[in-house]
């Protein structure tokens, strides 16, 4: 089955975008149509990621897009960046994952809260992809609570020593280079979590494949653990202060997540479109039945409405006016619309759509993760509530 999203632009989507914005866009898309989209299913198979893809997606500017130029990236604006982790995810979201990683939650922090030579060492490595990175915040037991963390940095006369366990963390086990999240002071104390930049070749520094995924199973997923690692004190990224800092990380994640939906909900409707107007049932295609264009009908209304959406969120991003709140309800909506999408879009295709040759039920298994990670949907429900209200109810 064809991949490529049949261009249909029922609001004239395009109109509002530069011609730098739709080129940006326009060249993702052929790259995940050429390169990504005849191994995908292989690699979902395999539960494999596609290392291979690493170097092209660097020459290509997909890592830290965002980010200026004089550290070796793209220096696009916040909208076209959106795009390419649109293009991404209606490729896989674990390819997504992969790209958003690299630039969101390793790049970002250095970039915000490193020193200019921290900047400078570390930013062209990663642009490049000469290294990659992890981030290491969630651990066994705090997920939705990160401020819980009990990893521990204890400063000594030359540097840092980190003791913890990390959890859920993509490009765990090919990263050559983490940023960890630990508390300086007493473990009750939140204010005092700073973040670190660890590379993964520190004695003492292990990581784990986590084994027997049943999504994302073209990514790497991996637990780490910090036994003694000893750091030198430029180890410590300066500017970090208290939890607010990983959390400024993970608003920017959770910007690329809300494009990266709308990819995949793209990707299932474009294949449900197709598959309806060619799959003979009755005499007639699928897609002549009432039934099947009602479905059809629902899956395009949702799409254009989160690209409106999302796309007024990057441009409020790029004059920087965004909340981290019209982030949670972007990444809300979005995920849940393309969860919907996916699931409607399995059905339609029928037993053909168990099959790794079409690509809805891979994406309905993705999402799932998508739907959890950086925030659960419930949890960005709640902070939506005491946006509204005032009142936090998740404590």
């Amino acid at each position: 089955m064809s991949s490529t999203f049949s261009g249909v632009d029922f609001y004239n989507f395009d109109s509002l975008l530069s011609e730098e914005e739709r080129a940006v866009r326009d060249m993702v898309r052929t790259w995940v149509d050429e390169n990504l989209m005849p191994i995908i299913g292989q690699c979902y198979i395999e539960g494999r990621f596609p290392k291979e893809l690493i170097p092209q997606m660097a020459e290509l500017g997909f890592y830290g897009a965002n980010l200026p130029e004089e550290y070796g990236c793209a220096g696009l604006n916040n909208v076209a960046y959106g795009l390419i982790m649109q293009e991404l995810e209606r490729g896989d979201s674990g390819i997504r994952s992969f790209a958003s990683v690299q630039g969101a939650l390793v790049m970002y922090p250095i970039h915000a809260f490193g020193s200019e030579e921290q900047r400078t060492t570390w930013l062209p490595r990663l642009a490049s992809g000469e290294d990659i990175g992890c981030f290491g915040l969630t651990e066994p037991d705090f997920g939705s609570n990160p401020a819980g963390l009990i990893t521990t940095a204890k400063e000594t006369d030359d540097g840092w020593v980190l003791n913890g366990t990390k959890m859920w963390i993509t490009n765990g086990s090919q990263a050559t280079v983490a940023i960890v999240w630990a508390k300086t002071g007493d473990i009750d104390d939140s204010s005092s979590i700073r973040g670190f930049i660890v590379p993964t070749g520190t004695p003492g520094f292990t990581s784990k494949d986590q084994k027997g995924k049943l999504s994302l199973r073209a990514s790497d997923t991996s637990e780490l653990h910090l036994e003694d690692v000893h750091l030198p004190q430029d180890a410590l990224l300066p500017d970090s202060d208290g939890i607010k800092s990983p959390l400024m990380c993970l608003t920017q994640a959770r910007y690329g997540i809300a494009w990266g939906g709308i990819g995949a909900a793209m990707a299932c409707y474009d294949e449900a479109v197709s598959y309806g107007l060619n799959r003979i049932m009755f005499d007639k295609p699928i897609a002549h039945t009432q039934i099947q264009q009602v479905r059809l009908a629902d899956m395009l209304t949702e799409i254009v409405k989160a690209q409106f959406l999302t796309l007024q969120l990057g441009r409020l991003k790029d004059i920087g006016t965004m909340t981290p709140e019209q982030v949670s309800l972007a990444k809300r909506n979005n995920v849940n619309m393309a969860c919907d999408i996916a699931r409607e879009a399995r059905r339609l295709l029928g037993a053909n759509g168990i099959l790794a040759e079409y690509h809805s039920m891979r994406h309905m298994a993705n999402l799932e993760s998508v739907y959890t990670y950086e925030g659960t949907h419930d949890m960005h429900s709640l902070i939506l509530g005491l946006a509204i209200t005032g009142k936090q109810a998740f404590r």
